[in-house]
């Protein structure tokens, strides 16, 4: 005879301690306590809120990591798509493809246990912030696991920063995105285009394509940049900072 609800067999008993424990557990994770012991069993993907889900002694975690930019071929070489530019690098080491999905190119990747989302927006720069709502919330990863990968005037060329948060800066991505994701709390790679023009010419600098001589050091330090990332979401922002922000 099936084994159904009747509380008095062995197998009903079980099943119900099963769940009371399960239910336990996912109420002691969501405790300041719970999260502390979560953080050190599984320090590089511990978040019980986040949509991330941990299976036994292995940790899988899912990170947005979106490459602003312009669409059109017209704008693939300038230094306003270095965002671009580095996210194609990721996803050409993995050998994985981007496809045409709502609001941009997608491509997923994996990097040990980490599943990486690789975002092109295709709604230009200055509405970049609607692809990158909409992909946090079809995917559920929270702004711990968001990285932005953005070009930066106030760098050196080649210079790479990462940074936990931080103010727009007049960059009109960046702006956008602090306006529909109500936060500035996110993190950001800096890429430094350098600020070599006159003033009044930022946005044909901005718009134009990188001299030889940068061109000839950017595939170097657009691997770094992917190095960068790899190393956000194994190990999280403060190693990667010290790690990598001064080199």
């Amino acid at each position: 005879m099936r084994c159904k609800t009747d509380s008095r067999c062995p197998r009903s008993g079980k099943r119900l301690r099963s769940i009371l424990i399960q239910y336990f557990i996912a109420f002691f994770l969501n405790t300041k306590v719970g999260r502390r012991i979560g953080r050190k069993t599984c320090p590089l993907s511990f978040n019980p809120l986040s949509g991330n889900e941990r299976y036994g002694n292995t940790c899988a975690m899912k990170y947005l990591i979106a490459g602003l930019g312009n669409i059109g071929p017209e704008y693939g070489g300038t230094r306003h798509n270095i965002g671009f530019r580095v996210v194609n690098a990721l996803a050409e080491e993995a050998g994985v493809n981007f496809t045409e999905e709502r609001y941009g190119a997608v491509a997923r990747l994996r990097v040990k246990n980490t599943e990486l989302i690789l975002l092109k927006p295709n709604t230009f720069m200055n509405l970049s912030g609607h692809a990158v709502r909409y992909w946090l919330q079809k995917e559920h990863i929270s702004l711990e696991q968001l990285l932005i990968v953005v070009d930066d005037l106030s760098l050196p060329f080649g210079s790479l920063r990462l940074k936990p948060k931080g103010s727009h800066a007049g960059h009109n991505g960046l702006r956008n995105l602090e306006e529909l994701l109500e936060t500035s709390g996110y993190c950001r790679l800096r890429f430094g285009i350098g600020s070599n023009f006159s003033r009044g010419r930022q946005i044909d600098y901005v718009l134009s394509p990188f001299t030889s001589e940068e061109l000839e050091q950017l595939p170097e330090r657009v691997k770094q940049a992917a190095e960068m990332i790899k190393c956000f979401c194994l190990a999280g922002a403060d190693i990667t900072m010290n790690q990598f922000n001064h080199k």
